[in-house]
């Protein structure tokens, strides 16, 4: 027992720091390079450091390999495979590389990005979920993962060859996408990723699956430190790199954790939120329009095409209400995947 929690606990810790230190140094370095973006949400439209997330993911990289440090020099013996860790972590890089290859792409005036001006102009839609897709090579190369996935009311169904080879490179771009389409506000990402870091580790820990609360317990404790610089009124905007490396952290954490339904059904949000932007072309913004009250009204007026939309429509609110909002619908949804798991429909 010692060892399970001293081998979940520290790694964690390490990573906790090295995301700390990471953003630290990242901050002054992303302002002098002129890799920024403006901050909509303020009256001020003040520009702040953006691509912070690489930062998150050599942080998360850092924890991991302090696990596999510590089994590989006989520290301890260990229990996750070293050879899943490091697929892991490779994925996680890429893809976030992927998502900073967009953050850096900012211009010497503005332009105009999903209905709005700004001087970041991105890679167009349809490049990511194709140079996204390099993020599940490792996992493939490996075959992570178990290919019996439990369906609810069928049973287990084993997906042979098409785990792998089809499942696993559909999972990492469509969770790293669908994760990217919801992050507009100071806290929304980096709290609502916590959110579901935590659960699958609450989840690994109480289901038996030691490398899934290892990999969610780093990931939980990168974003919690991450957390408190995007916290309203946020220093960093966390960028397409930080989106995309927590969509591709936590479908890994599932997929090696074997925790794909409990994952999809927390998901849930994100994969509503894939469809409302679809409906739209994915030419929207997930944005409102700021009253003089400092308050939100949506930009489509009753047309919805964002869980952020149809917030705002219930209520006119502040930028940090919207999130903990958001935040609220995520943790109703890990409870219905806790209550499924409960009543044995996953």
């Amino acid at each position: 027992m010692y060892h399970t929690y001293f081998t979940l606990l520290f790694p964690s810790l390490i990573a906790a720091a090295a995301t700390y230190l990471s953003i630290k140094f990242a901050v002054p370095y992303m302002l002098e390079s002129g890799v920024t973006a403006i901050d909509h949400n303020k009256k001020a439209n003040p520009t702040l450091p953006s691509g912070i997330g690489v930062a998150a993911a050599f942080g998360f990289t850092i924890g991991i390999l302090v696990y596999a440090f510590g089994g590989s020099f006989s520290i301890y013996t260990p229990v996750a495979s070293i050879v899943a860790l490091f697929a892991v972590s490779l994925s996680v890089l890429m893809v976030s590389l992927v998502g900073f290859l967009d953050d850096i792409n900012v211009k010497g005036s503005l332009v105009k990005t999903t209905d709005m001006m700004d001087t970041r102009k991105g890679m167009e839609q349809w490049q990511k979920p194709l140079i996204a897709v390099i993020g599940a090579i490792p996992l493939i190369a490996i075959n992570a993962g178990i290919s019996d996935i439990t369906l609810p009311f069928v049973g287990v169904v084993n997906f042979g060859i098409f785990y792998p080879l089809i499942i696993i490179p559909l999972a990492v771009v469509f969770t790293s996408n669908a994760f990217n389409l919801l992050g507009g506000f100071d806290g929304i990402s980096s709290g609502t990723g916590a959110i579901l870091a935590v659960a699958l580790l609450i989840y690994s820990i109480f289901y038996g699956n030691y490398i899934g609360a290892l990999i969610s317990g780093v990931l939980s404790a990168t974003l919690l430190v991450f957390l408190m610089f995007n916290l309203y009124p946020a220093k960093i905007i966390p960028g397409d790199s930080f989106t995309y490396f927590v969509g591709t952290a936590l479908v890994s954490a599932m997929i090696v954790g074997n925790m794909e339904m409990f994952g999809v059904i927390i998901f849930i949000p994100w994969i509503v939120e894939f469809f409302l932007h679809a409906s739209k072309k994915f030419k929207v913004t997930d944005l409102g329009k700021l009253g003089k009250d400092g308050k939100f009204t949506p930009p489509y007026g009753k047309k919805v095409y964002s869980w952020t939309h149809l917030i705002m429509n219930l209520k006119r609110c502040r930028e940090w209400e919207v999130s903990m909002y958001m935040w609220g619908i995520s943790l109703f949804f890990v409870a219905v995947g806790f209550g499924a798991k409960l009543l044995g429909i996953i």
